[in-house]
């Protein structure tokens, strides 16, 4: 089952909708805690919705059940925390609430997860990705959006 990510961040609109539609997304995950901050440019929540929908005939859903904690990610943002504890304390954060049986198959077919970072390598929806492969029987086969 194909599943994406994508960070929004160096991009502009036409690079970042244009990957949208190029993979065929059909829901957009937004797995930010903030989907709402002024920072996000074209991808804030009521935005991003109205986007997808007109330019790439996908819908959009907040997933904050997929985020990170605020002290987590602020822990991890200020260099008071590894990325390779920030990784763990994810990855048990996920392990707590269970989101293997949150997330089936008809919702994660053909959709994009979505955050912040420009590359997946030090983010959060890799991690995501990894540990439904790993608690689950979805056979998720990522493809990371970015350039």
């Amino acid at each position: 089952m194909n599943i994406y990510t994508i960070g929004f961040t160096k991009k502009n609109a036409k690079t970042f909708f244009g990957h949208i539609k190029s993979a065929n997304v059909s829901t957009l995950i937004d797995v930010r805690l903030n989907n709402v901050s002024q920072l996000a440019g074209f991808a804030k929540r009521d935005d991003l919705k109205f986007f997808l929908k007109e330019l790439c005939g996908a819908e959009y859903l907040h997933a904050p059940s997929l985020a990170p904690t605020k002290v987590m990610l602020s822990n991890y943002k200020k260099g008071e925390s590894s990325w390779e504890k920030y990784e763990d304390e994810f990855l048990n954060l996920m392990a707590q609430r269970n989101i293997e049986r949150e997330f089936a198959k008809p919702l994660l077919e053909d959709s994009c997860l979505l955050c912040s970072e420009h590359e997946p390598h030090f983010c959060h929806r890799r991690l995501v990705v990894e540990y439904l492969n790993e608690h689950s029987n979805l056979d998720l086969k990522v493809t990371h959006l970015y350039d």
